[in-house]
């Protein structure tokens, strides 16, 4: 059956759930975009240099998967997909993102790791529902404060990109459990991570940090901070060393 006749049977049957995954895909037939019943689209590992607009036709879809393709940008009409709840969009070459995706504010998962994004809109600060936010292996020179306000966030990953500091306004994560931030250009870390009462796991290697915080102390459910591959020429705090239940490795 070939793609057109895969796609007018869905149609015809109403799907919900179509996997276009490993088809060699370069362009998405237009007929595609008639299946307003689909609530799951797979479409990794093709050869998608773009998605168009009509996309944005798909207004029913929950979850979206298009890793392991060559997206270079994604369109503005991906905001009208405001039932969405996950994303993935892993190993591509998307830059940037359109500010209408701060639209998805039913997002629990958001995968946009493996890319070659140089920044991010403030409008993903709406992504209050997000649980799990995979942004590692990117080139972001900066964070936008905004995403101090994704209150949802349980595991943050941020690690291996070009980051020389990070936003005091994410101690107002107060869910945060796992935060990897290593592989960057860090020199100092905001005091103000205090506040982040259910942290866990905090990775920080290999990055340009002399010290940590001693008001990293005060994070109750801290259990592990990593500092491998950091000059700490000024050292690890007294306060931290000492604090009970926490391990240090450097």
């Amino acid at each position: 059956m070939n793609l057109i006749d895969i796609i007018a049977k869905a149609k015809a049957e109403k799907a919900k759930s179509l996997d276009l995954s490993q088809q060699g895909l370069r362009i998405l037939p237009p007929e595609l975009f008639e299946i307003d019943t689909l609530e799951d689209l797979n479409l990794d590992r093709n050869k998608l240099v773009e998605l168009p607009d009509e996309l944005g036709k798909l207004v029913n879809l929950k979850s979206l998967s298009v890793s392991e393709n060559d997206l270079m940008e994604l369109p503005e009409t991906i905001g009208n997909l405001t039932k969405l709840e996950n994303l993935y969009l892993g190993y591509n070459s998307l830059s940037e993102l359109p500010e209408s995706v701060g639209n998805l504010v039913n997002l629990h998962t958001v995968n946009i790791a493996k890319n070659q994004l140089l920044d991010l809109p403030q409008s993903i600060g709406n992504w209050k529902k997000v649980v799990k936010l995979s942004l590692h292996d990117n080139m972001l020179s900066e964070i936008p404060a905004t995403l101090g306000n994704m209150e949802s966030v349980v595991k943050l990953y941020l690690d291996n990109n070009d980051l020389t500091s990070v936003p005091s306004a994410l101690s107002q994560l107060s869910n945060l459990e796992i935060f990897m931030i290593s592989g960057n250009h860090l020199a100092t870390i905001p005091s103000e991570f205090s506040k982040l009462s259910k942290l866990r796991e905090l990775v920080l290697d290999a990055n340009q940090l002399d010290t940590l915080p001693e008001s990293l102390a005060e994070c109750e459910s801290l259990k592990t901070i990593s500092i491998i591959e950091n000059p700490m020429e000024v050292g690890v705090p007294r306060v931290l060393l000492e604090k009970a239940g926490l391990s240090i490795d450097q």
